[in-house]
């Protein structure tokens, strides 16, 4: 899909400065001073270097309450911060100013960060004490749109965060899903089908957050029109890891009244032996998994593990190998 739209969006929200008025003579490190104007709205705790660029303490910049972010990866974060160490901030964080109490040392003055919260994370990782600013004025919708744009630049929201910052848009706004669309140059059924998600209980939600399901399986679960048989294919998804191509398969089953576990299978379940149905959940417990089987009888057969993920598998092979 073409950026197109981003890129648009973001300049039609950063528009330039005011004309500066004041003139203010700057060191360039040697024996003399140049003289630039400072734009007479332009904070005096904010430094203008010999380019006319801004700088300031970058513990004067608080995130953006409108940041649709809620998730950062720390190990990119890291890998971010080495990067700064090595070449600096090449692209310039952008701030609002705002008001506060005066502290002890009489400063009244802090800055939102609009765009660059990650930036200005790694920043502090890497030791900076002052960063390269641009200092913009926007209101709420505007503040909420830079911080979304920037993000989806960047593929950095969880789908969660996504869909709150499209439905956040909206309701602020007063916009239609078509022009939410517009504004993050993005499909205008991507918008729809993200808000969606929303509609999934709370702990379905955090598992898209996590990683536990995919998006694709949380549309699955959507499919569904019984609650509780969500509840079964939310389940099932988590215990067996079944693709997204076989929970909708299972929810099409649900919604036709079809239910995974046959008869068949619940009356031999209901004849299982006792000794060998406390044995299958001594080993379930053992390996901490879900589904222990004995195919066959205490005389002979065979003891059947089943696994969902790589890290089950090495602690399966380390207690039968240490044991």
């Amino acid at each position: 899909m073409a950026r197109g739209g981003l890129g648009k969006g973001l300049g039609a929200l950063l528009s330039e400065n005011p004309a500066a008025s004041e003139e203010v003579a700057v060191s360039t490190g040697g024996l003399h001073t140049i003289t630039i104007k400072r734009n007479n709205k332009v904070p005096a705790c904010i430094e203008i270097d010999e380019n006319g660029g801004l700088w300031v303490d970058v513990d004067l910049l608080k995130p953006n309450p409108k940041q649709p972010r809620i998730e950062f990866d720390q190990k990119k974060l890291e890998e971010l911060a080495e990067s700064i160490k090595e070449n600096g901030i090449l692209q310039p964080i952008i701030i609002e100013e705002v008001e506060k109490a005066s502290d002890s040392d009489g400063s009244s003055t802090e800055f939102y960060i609009i765009a660059g919260e990650r930036r200005t994370r790694a920043s502090k990782m890497a030791g900076l004490k002052k960063v390269p600013v641009q200092l913009r004025k926007f209101d709420e919708q505007q503040k909420l749109e830079m911080a979304l744009i920037e993000n989806i630049q960047r593929a950095e929201l969880n789908p969660i965060e996504e869909a709150t910052a499209y439905y956040n848009l909206i309701q602020m706004g007063e916009l239609s899903q078509d022009e939410v669309a517009k504004k993050v140059g993005k499909n205008r059924s991507t918008v729809a089908n993200a808000i969606r998600l929303l509609k999934l209980p709370e702990d379905i939600q955090q598992a898209l957050v996590t990683g536990q399901i995919s998006a694709g399986h949380a549309r699955a679960l959507l499919m569904v029109k019984n609650d509780a048989d969500m509840r079964i294919l939310f389940g099932k998804i988590i215990s067996t890891g079944c693709s997204v191509h076989e929970a909708e398969a299972l929810a099409e089953a649900y919604n036709a009244g079809v239910r995974a576990v046959s008869k068949k299978k619940k009356k031999d379940s209901e004849k299982k032996d006792p000794d060998v149905a406390l044995f299958e959940q001594e080993l379930k417990n053992l390996f901490g998994v879900r589904d222990v089987a004995l195919k066959g009888n205490t005389s002979k057969g065979a003891i059947e593990i089943s696994f969902t993920s790589k890290e089950d598998f090495d602690r399966i092979y380390e207690l039968l190998l240490h044991r």
